[in-house]
């Protein structure tokens, strides 16, 4: 189970430091606490997009079952499956399946001799409109059995629409209509939309995007759960985790044993001081795509009406090599939260060497996971001594369960903060500004009064 946060390094860049009989700090438990209770009574910002807050322990498992058979049923057809989709519609899968999987499997021997049917190759689409992207996805696909995800609220966000409309023709070409319907899943609006309406007039398997569940805060929805199930993940022990941690959130959980409400708080207090970015620091590698899902979560909550901490993240020791220097001694806006893991799930010792050139046999006998949290420790220390306020977030281990639990953690996090903040966590209306602009270039019908416009500003 993750703990609450240890934000002591954090706290003592603060006026107030930590003591819990502080006047401010008093205050800051307060407004997390409300902000808590508003997620739970509906009377906050953006209420209408509060499905997510008791998802966990409302998903049965019928529902489980019917997500586990429409998966069973695509990994029995397909070597490849595409899943399209853009922003909360893939970062999830993408960060959960990264966490969980091995970054070494095409080198396997199964791999080399040409893959498994009941373990697809998971591909991603839908959220880049590169074209070389694209054209090089459908140039490795052919040949092989492939199937489809598309997970689109609406059907018409350009460039999860596009690259459906390129890898659904390439199906029914290859299967025709019928065949195509039975290797294209379409999670959409459960009553309306280009996407629903396409998927009941082919036919396609749907499942729906509860109504009450925006994107970034989807993963624990079928957004995430068909593509992680047809990924082999069990989805089952990742919504226990993520129904542990909704009961350890909950809003009679006292403020110093609920881990959502303290970072929200730690956050809140550190943006107030003039600590604008946060960088978010892992010192595993299969985190990376969990680190972009957490980016989403918080840019598109917090980032409104000129406010908002700036979301980054690192993968250490490896960008230290890279970021060190600034973190270390450059402008004094940015803190840090450490994404720890505990436990490592291999087991590799460094040896002892016939000639100690390297120096390193004072290493000899103990664990490289052994060697990479010193390293965590000596940097946390460093970059405090820096002047960096430093958080920590361990979890146990990488596996499904602690991974639902940080999931729900972070989405609970962010929604307290934004109500801290005193804005809406749930809409993203800054997102359209490019839209406008790219359909009027393109000649898309109904903008053509702002296209001479914009080709003048372009020159």
């Amino acid at each position: 189970m993750i703990l609450p946060p240890d934000i002591r390094r954090a706290l003592d860049f603060l006026p107030f430091g930590v003591s819990d009989g502080s006047g401010a700090f008093d205050a800051l438990r307060s407004e997390a606490e409300y902000a808590n209770a508003l997620l739970h009574t509906g009377e906050g910002e953006g209420a209408d997009f509060l499905g997510w807050v008791g998802l966990p322990s409302a998903v049965t498992p019928e529902v489980l079952d019917g997500i586990r058979a429409a998966a069973d049923e695509l990994r029995r057809r397909a070597e490849v499956v595409i899943v399209i989709g853009i922003g909360g519609s893939y970062l999830g899968a993408k960060a959960v399946m990264e966490a969980l999987g091995d970054p070494f499997a095409s080198l396997s021997r199964e791999r080399r001799e040409g893959g498994d049917h009941n373990s697809p190759t998971i591909v991603f689409a839908g959220h880049t409109l590169s074209e070389d992207y694209m054209a090089s996805l459908m140039e490795a696909v052919e040949g092989r059995e492939v199937a489809a995800i598309v997970i689109s609220k609406s059907g018409t966000t350009t460039e999860p629409a596009i690259a459906f409309r390129i890898a659904r023709q390439h199906i029914e070409r290859r299967y025709g209509a019928v065949g195509a319907a039975e290797r294209i899943v379409a999670v959409t609006d459960g009553a309306c939309g280009a996407l629903r309406t396409l998927a009941d007039e082919a036919g396609y398997k749907t499942f729906a995007i509860p109504d009450d569940v925006g994107g970034r805060y989807s993963v624990l929805t079928p957004v995430g759960l068909l593509p992680l199930a047809v990924a082999g993940v069990d989805i089952e022990a990742l919504m226990a985790g993520a129904r542990r941690m909704e009961a350890a959130t909950a809003p009679d959980v006292p403020f110093a044993e609920n881990p959502a409400a303290m970072y929200a708080a730690a956050r809140h207090a550190l943006y107030g001081a003039g600590y604008k970015i946060e960088i978010l620091a892992a010192y595993e590698p299969a985190l990376q795509s969990f680190i972009e899902w957490w980016k989403q979560l918080f840019g598109e909550s917090d980032g409104k009406r000129g406010r908002g901490i700036f979301p980054a993240g690192a993968i250490f020791t490896t960008d230290l090599h890279s970021m060190g220097q600034y973190i270390q001694q450059g402008e004094r806006t940015i803190f840090e939260t450490f994404l720890s893991v505990a436990e490592s799930r291999r087991e590799l010792r460094v040896e002892r060497a016939e000639n100690d050139g390297d120096g390193l046999d004072f290493l000899a006998g103990r664990r490289l996971g052994e060697v990479n949290r010193k390293a965590e420790q000596g940097t946390t220390l460093a970059h405090v001594d820096g002047g960096v306020p430093c958080i920590r977030v361990e979890i146990p281990r990488l596996d499904e369960g602690a991974l639902g639990e940080l999931i729900y953690f972070f989405e609970k996090a962010c929604a307290i903060g934004g109500y801290m903040a005193g804005i809406n966590p749930f809409d993203q209306p800054g997102v359209e500004a490019y839209k406008r602009n790219m359909f009027a270039l393109l000649g898309k019908p109904g903008y053509e009064a702002e296209a001479d416009e914009i080709r003048k500003r372009l020159g």
